[in-house]
């Protein structure tokens, strides 16, 4: 009987050929240095900060060479699976506005997206490499593995299914039809022509040259249940979608050998491996992979509810993928990230320190450099989520609110209060009257109620005028600091104190925190200017 005979045997039911594969799926009529990349998650979960940072390496290469950005779904693992584990997963990157050309939801020629509805793929491959001699079935049970596990212990012999280990390499098609008749379990195994004591080069796009032992072992390809582990789905999956670069964790190295055999016993052409280190995150004195399980700040949901800029996520993962994107986005602030061409040679060899601190300095660089219109558009869209009141607010006073947002904002040096948008509200609160309630003042060298009440009275009747420019408000105030024995002249002051029962910064702090209750807050003209002399007296009439 010949390896067709056993090809049939054991997969009757299989009516395509791998020539039909490759006709069903063609090589994509793309530009000679497009990369065709993929990002292939497992539905057990919301998107953690690796995942997102995993998925920005290949989108980011793939759109800078024109090319596509693939995201298909590793399911086989039914046991971690949860509900709506695939739909939460795509919500997560669309949120985080990554530019996917196929998937699950937009579709494409080159489908299914998930890796449970590929079966026929699988098997079709799976028969072919039977019928060329390739692949074998085996029946080994699980007790007859530890056993054989024992025996290479006592030996010293290295763990695994190969040599004359592999019991079932060269069953005759009878005694496999006899199996297969009494309904045996069986799984597929590749036949390795391997041999471990030579070695194997191969380039990696991160890490250069590396070299393997080759693989010897007979390893699972169709698992019993007709599902085939991550090496065999990967490979059909890659090769007939036409990716061009594989990029995943470095865990994956090892199993290199084994997973290139795999594509020439196929007779494809392999893909480029970029081996990607995994983003870390200090635990006390050592350092470990960042986990969901144990890292709140993890979780891409973390940043959502926080407000942080998806925008900063990705300058973040910018400056993690290629060091010297920093020095660039300095130079070109007005620019996309998308600018900047991205390498794998740059990438560093020691993996990624998440740090919280530079994403929040990140978010907060970058909401100083948007206009008042657009932050106050993302400051809409984040408490329509999650502060409704607040967005009521800001919503009945549009203008009003985008005024405040504006203020120190259209300069040179533009004010840099916030960090994500959860924030604003907190720096800007006092700005509303239905929200200047049950505060506490925040009295600094002037403490007496009498004495502030005289002062900011005795200012908002006879100073201040709402039409005034600032430097004659300032003016003003100067007058008013010298009226009352504070000393206008800051240079003066310093010179001789002892002189004076304190300084201009004293008047103004008290105005401001009359108007604010705050000792901090932006341009005090400004402030003053929005909320407009009748507020300004409401709210000094509130001194009592």
């Amino acid at each position: 009987m010949t390896n067709n005979d056993l090809a049939n045997l054991l997969y009757p039911n299989v009516t395509k050929t791998i020539d039909d594969l490759e006709v069903m799926y063609p090589e994509r009529n793309l530009e000679k240095n497009s990369e065709v990349t993929r990002f292939a998650p497992s539905p057990t979960g919301r998107m953690h900060l690796g995942n997102l940072y995993a998925s920005f390496i290949p989108e980011v290469i793939a759109k800078q060479t024109n090319g596509v950005f693939i995201v298909r779904i590793e399911d086989t693992d039914q046991k971690r699976k949860i509900e709506n584990g695939i739909l939460l997963g795509l919500n997560d990157l669309e949120h985080y506005n990554y530019e996917v050309d196929e998937s699950p939801i937009k579709g494409g020629k080159y489908g299914p997206y998930i890796q449970s509805k590929r079966l026929e793929i699988y098997h079709t491959v799976a028969k072919y490499l039977v019928s060329i001699g390739r692949a074998y079935p085996c029946f080994c049970s699980s007790s007859d593995l530890d056993n054989m596990r024992k025996i290479q212990e006592s030996k010293k012999d290295r763990i695994g299914y190969y040599g004359h280990y592999a019991k079932c390499r060269n069953l005759t098609y009878d005694e496999v039809k006899e199996h297969i008749d009494r309904g045996d379990k069986w799984v597929l195994r590749l036949k390795s022509n391997g041999d471990f004591n030579n070695q194997i080069i191969f380039k990696d796009l991160v890490k250069g040259t590396i070299k393997l032992p080759d693989n010897d072992l007979d390893q699972v390809i169709v698992k019993s249940d007709g599902i085939p582990p991550y090496a065999f789905a990967h490979v059909c999956n890659d090769h007939f979608m036409r990716v061009t670069i594989v990029t995943r964790d470095d865990s994956y190295i090892s199993s290199v050998p084994f997973h290139l055999e795999l594509w020439n016993a196929c007779g494809f052409k392999p893909p480029k491996f970029a081996h990607l280190l995994p983003l870390n995150i200090k635990d006390g004195d050592s350092i470990r992979k960042i986990s969901k399980r144990k890292d709140p700040e993890a979780a891409a949901m973390f940043y959502h509810e926080k407000g942080v800029p998806v925008e900063a996520i990705k300058l973040y993962f910018a400056t993690l993928m290629n060091s010297n994107f920093d020095g660039w986005y300095l130079q070109n602030t007005d620019k996309s990230y998308r600018d900047f061409e991205f390498s794998f040679s740059k990438m560093s060899k020691n993996g990624a320190l998440f740090d919280l601190d530079k994403i929040i300095s990140i978010s907060r660089n970058y909401i100083s450099r948007l206009s008042a219109i657009q932050v106050y558009d993302k400051l809409l869209k984040w408490t329509f989520e999650f502060d409704k009141p607040f967005y009521d607010l800001i919503t009945k006073y549009k203008q009003y609110t985008i005024n405040i947002l504006n203020i120190e904002r259209e300069q040179k040096k533009p004010r840099k209060d916030f960090s994500c948008y959860s924030e604003i509200k907190s720096y800007i609160w006092f700005m509303y009257s239905e929200l200047f309630k049950n505060f506490n003042y925040e009295w600094q060298n002037i403490k007496d109620i009498n004495e502030i009440k005289t002062i900011v009275t005795d200012y908002i009747d006879n100073y201040y005028d709402e039409v005034d420019d600032k430097e004659t408000w300032f003016n003003k105030m100067k007058m008013l600091s010298d009226k009352y024995g504070y000393c206008s002249d800051l240079k003066m002051y310093k010179e001789n104190s002892l002189s004076y029962k304190g300084s201009i910064v004293d008047i103004s702090m008290i105005i401001r925190v009359t108007l604010t209750s705050k000792s901090m807050t932006p341009d005090l003209y400004e402030i003053m200017r929005l909320l407009g002399i009748n507020e300004i007296k409401r709210r000094i009439n509130l001194l009592g």
